[in-house]
């Protein structure tokens, strides 16, 4: 039995993903699948719009490894929308068995986590992991509508309007292999204010990594990539100086998918990307893609998720965090 790390023998049998309108014009726009140019992906409300995005990226996924509805063993699924709406709406009609998720930004990881169990244990031949955000659904519940036009702080971060599905078998099945999981622990250091969500994530991050390397042995030069989402920047900035004081130095290898999906200097976005949607669209859509080509071997990867809710907000509350981390190699 080990302390954290789980021994998984899982790999990606395909991915799909949607994106909106700002971020196809950002600096990963060429690699997804599709986008929209209003963010309404032909749907009248926000919400309806997020939960389109899930079907489309699932359908997707599923388009390209030549599969069916019939296929999936179990679907594991969550969203930032309360009660996960956005997820169960969007994958109504499939008729497979549904797992609803929440871990707010770090449901992707999550998800791939727990899909990857029931394939390594044989439990499923095949399961799916979808998830999702959307800005304009997102603003409204957790802060005020974009129509309100209220002034963002230069630590806020830009939730992404997009959504990532992954199509996960066992191990000899793809050629990116997940082989590695450790499940994150909530962590709260006191941050309470809900436009720095790269300061209350953080040091979640930070636990899942140290607890990582502590038991395996490795250390950050082992990976061609050390991937986390999402800090942006400002979190990210923190995250190198608490990594630092317990005694793990990340070089260049070291990224978040916060800074990659937005142009800091040409898109207002402040911290950078944010969201369910925002790590799971640019690991289906970037890095798998890039891992398959043979640029990275080694992939780190912690995805982050700040558990607050509307109600813990209004009344003050400080914002715990969670980190899940995965290893993925070819």
């Amino acid at each position: 039995m080990t302390k954290g790390i789980i021994e998984l023998d899982a790999s990606f049998i395909s991915t799909g993903n949607a994106v909106g309108k700002k971020e196809f014009e950002g600096p990963l726009g060429q690699f997804f699948d599709t986008h929209d140019t209003d963010d309404r992906f032909g749907k009248n409300t926000w919400e309806k719009a997020e939960s389109e995005m899930q079907r489309i990226a699932f359908n997707m996924a599923l388009k390209k490894a030549e599969l069916g509805f019939d296929d999936i063993g179990a679907i594991f699924a969550g969203d930032l929308l309360n009660q996960c709406a956005g997820s169960s709406y969007g994958l109504l009609g499939c008729m497979i068995p549904y797992f609803g998720i929440y871990g707010a930004c770090s449901t992707s990881g999550e998800g791939i986590m727990l899909a990857s169990v029931m394939t390594t244990h044989k439990i499923f031949d095949l399961c799916a992991a979808v998830t999702s955000s959307h800005n304009c659904s997102a603003e409204r519940q957790y802060r005020t509508p974009i129509e309100y036009g209220g002034q963002r702080a230069p630590t806020s971060q830009w939730t992404v309007t997009g959504s990532g599905a992954f199509i996960i078998g066992d191990g000899e099945a793809g050629k990116v292999k997940i082989k590695a999981g450790l499940p994150g622990r909530v962590i709260d250091k006191g941050i309470n204010d809900a436009n720095n969500m790269g300061a209350a994530m953080a040091p979640a991050i930070c636990d899942s990594f140290c607890r990582f390397f502590a038991e395996s042995g490795e250390t950050p030069d082992d990976y061609d990539l050390i991937l986390t989402g999402d800090l942006g920047h400002e979190g990210a900035s923190i995250l190198r100086d608490i990594m630092q004081i317990e005694g793990y130095k990340f070089g260049e290898n070291y990224t978040d998918c916060g800074i990659l999906i937005f142009d800091k200097n040409t898109q207002d976005t402040h911290s950078g990307g944010s969201g369910c949607g925002c790590s799971a669209s640019v690991l289906s859509a970037y890095v798998l893609p890039e891992m398959e080509k043979g640029r990275f071997k080694r992939v780190l990867f912690v995805a982050s998720g700040a558990m607050m809710s509307p109600d813990s907000i209004k009344q003050g509350e400080s914002i715990p965090a969670v980190g899940h981390l995965l290893s993925f190699e070819t």
